[in-house]
Protein backbone atom coordinates (compact mmCIF):
# COMPACT_ATOMS: atom_id res chain seq x y z
CA UNK A 1 0.00 0.00 0.00
CA UNK A 2 1.38 3.41 -0.95
CA UNK A 3 1.47 6.36 1.41
CA UNK A 4 -1.11 8.28 -0.63
CA UNK A 5 -3.56 5.36 -0.62
CA UNK A 6 -3.07 4.95 3.14
CA UNK A 7 -3.65 8.67 3.69
CA UNK A 8 -6.76 8.51 1.49
CA UNK A 9 -8.14 5.56 3.46
CA UNK A 10 -7.45 7.18 6.83
CA UNK A 11 -9.00 10.45 5.65
CA UNK A 12 -12.12 8.71 4.36
CA UNK A 13 -12.44 6.79 7.63
CA UNK A 14 -12.10 9.96 9.69
CA UNK A 15 -14.73 11.70 7.57
CA UNK A 16 -17.07 8.75 8.02
CA UNK A 17 -16.55 8.92 11.79
CA UNK A 18 -17.24 12.66 11.81
CA UNK A 19 -20.64 12.15 10.17
CA UNK A 20 -23.32 11.44 12.79
CA UNK A 21 -23.75 7.70 13.30
CA UNK A 22 -27.09 6.48 12.04
CA UNK A 23 -27.46 9.32 9.56
CA UNK A 24 -28.58 8.10 6.16
CA UNK A 25 -26.79 10.94 4.48
CA UNK A 26 -24.37 13.63 5.39
CA UNK A 27 -25.09 17.27 4.85
CA UNK A 28 -22.77 19.72 3.13
CA UNK A 29 -22.22 21.32 6.55
CA UNK A 30 -21.27 17.92 8.04
CA UNK A 31 -18.71 17.27 5.32
CA UNK A 32 -17.31 20.80 5.53
CA UNK A 33 -16.91 20.40 9.30
CA UNK A 34 -15.29 16.98 8.93
CA UNK A 35 -12.77 18.22 6.37
CA UNK A 36 -12.10 21.31 8.50
CA UNK A 37 -11.49 19.12 11.54
CA UNK A 38 -9.07 16.97 9.56
CA UNK A 39 -7.27 20.09 8.36
CA UNK A 40 -7.22 21.66 11.82
CA UNK A 41 -8.31 24.98 10.35
CA UNK A 42 -11.66 26.65 9.70
CA UNK A 43 -12.91 26.64 6.13
CA UNK A 44 -12.58 29.89 4.17
CA UNK A 45 -15.10 30.44 1.36
CA UNK A 46 -12.86 33.00 -0.37
CA UNK A 47 -10.03 30.44 -0.61
CA UNK A 48 -12.55 27.92 -1.94
CA UNK A 49 -13.67 30.28 -4.69
CA UNK A 50 -10.05 31.05 -5.62
CA UNK A 51 -9.18 27.35 -5.78
CA UNK A 52 -12.32 26.60 -7.81
CA UNK A 53 -11.86 29.32 -10.43
CA UNK A 54 -8.06 29.16 -10.87
CA UNK A 55 -5.89 26.91 -12.97
CA UNK A 56 -3.19 25.13 -11.05
CA UNK A 57 -0.61 24.52 -13.73
CA UNK A 58 -2.93 22.21 -15.63
CA UNK A 59 -5.27 22.63 -18.59
CA UNK A 60 -8.49 22.93 -16.55
CA UNK A 61 -9.88 24.62 -13.48
CA UNK A 62 -12.91 23.31 -11.61
CA UNK A 63 -14.87 26.06 -13.37
CA UNK A 64 -13.94 24.60 -16.77
CA UNK A 65 -16.64 21.97 -16.29
CA UNK A 66 -18.79 23.31 -13.45
CA UNK A 67 -18.90 26.98 -14.53
CA UNK A 68 -17.47 30.02 -12.71
CA UNK A 69 -20.79 30.26 -10.82
CA UNK A 70 -21.71 26.59 -10.32
CA UNK A 71 -25.38 27.34 -9.75
CA UNK A 72 -26.35 25.99 -13.16
CA UNK A 73 -25.63 22.79 -15.03
CA UNK A 74 -22.14 22.44 -16.45
CA UNK A 75 -20.58 20.24 -19.08
CA UNK A 76 -17.45 18.08 -18.94
CA UNK A 77 -14.72 19.87 -20.89
CA UNK A 78 -13.61 16.86 -22.93
CA UNK A 79 -16.56 14.44 -23.01
CA UNK A 80 -19.38 16.98 -23.17
CA UNK A 81 -21.30 14.99 -20.54
CA UNK A 82 -23.79 17.19 -18.66
CA UNK A 83 -23.03 17.90 -15.02
CA UNK A 84 -25.74 19.01 -12.58
CA UNK A 85 -25.25 22.27 -10.71
CA UNK A 86 -22.61 21.84 -8.03
CA UNK A 87 -23.87 24.33 -5.44
CA UNK A 88 -25.97 22.46 -2.86
CA UNK A 89 -28.74 25.10 -2.93
CA UNK A 90 -29.30 24.22 -6.60
CA UNK A 91 -28.67 20.45 -6.38
CA UNK A 92 -29.75 19.30 -2.91
CA UNK A 93 -28.11 15.88 -3.33
CA UNK A 94 -24.64 17.45 -3.57
CA UNK A 95 -22.32 16.65 -0.67
CA UNK A 96 -24.80 14.32 1.05
CA UNK A 97 -22.76 11.15 0.55
CA UNK A 98 -19.27 11.19 2.07
CA UNK A 99 -17.93 8.33 -0.09
CA UNK A 100 -19.25 9.85 -3.30
CA UNK A 101 -17.90 13.27 -2.34
CA UNK A 102 -14.48 11.81 -1.63
CA UNK A 103 -14.51 9.87 -4.92
CA UNK A 104 -15.24 12.98 -6.99
CA UNK A 105 -12.79 15.18 -5.11
CA UNK A 106 -10.10 12.57 -5.77
CA UNK A 107 -10.86 12.36 -9.50
CA UNK A 108 -11.41 16.06 -10.09
CA UNK A 109 -8.46 17.29 -8.03
CA UNK A 110 -6.23 14.93 -9.97
CA UNK A 111 -7.52 16.36 -13.27
CA UNK A 112 -7.33 19.99 -12.17
CA UNK A 113 -4.29 20.02 -9.89
CA UNK A 114 -2.39 16.88 -10.73
CA UNK A 115 -2.71 15.73 -7.12
CA UNK A 116 -5.29 15.01 -4.46
CA UNK A 117 -6.79 17.99 -2.70
CA UNK A 118 -6.05 18.42 0.97
CA UNK A 119 -8.73 18.44 3.64
CA UNK A 120 -8.51 22.24 4.00
CA UNK A 121 -8.98 22.69 0.24
CA UNK A 122 -12.05 20.45 0.28
CA UNK A 123 -13.51 22.31 3.26
CA UNK A 124 -12.85 25.65 1.56
CA UNK A 125 -14.55 24.62 -1.69
CA UNK A 126 -17.61 23.25 0.09
CA UNK A 127 -17.77 26.40 2.24
CA UNK A 128 -17.78 28.59 -0.87
CA UNK A 129 -20.34 26.43 -2.67
CA UNK A 130 -22.60 26.65 0.40
CA UNK A 131 -22.62 30.47 0.10
CA UNK A 132 -24.16 30.33 -3.39
CA UNK A 133 -27.90 30.84 -3.11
Amino acid sequence: MTNSSLIRQVGAALIAIAIPIGAHAATPADLQAAYGALAGTPAAPDRGQQLFTSRHGREWSCASCHGAQPTQAGQHASTGKPIAALAPAFSPERFTDAAKTEKWFRRNCSDVMGRECGAAEKADVIAWLRTLK
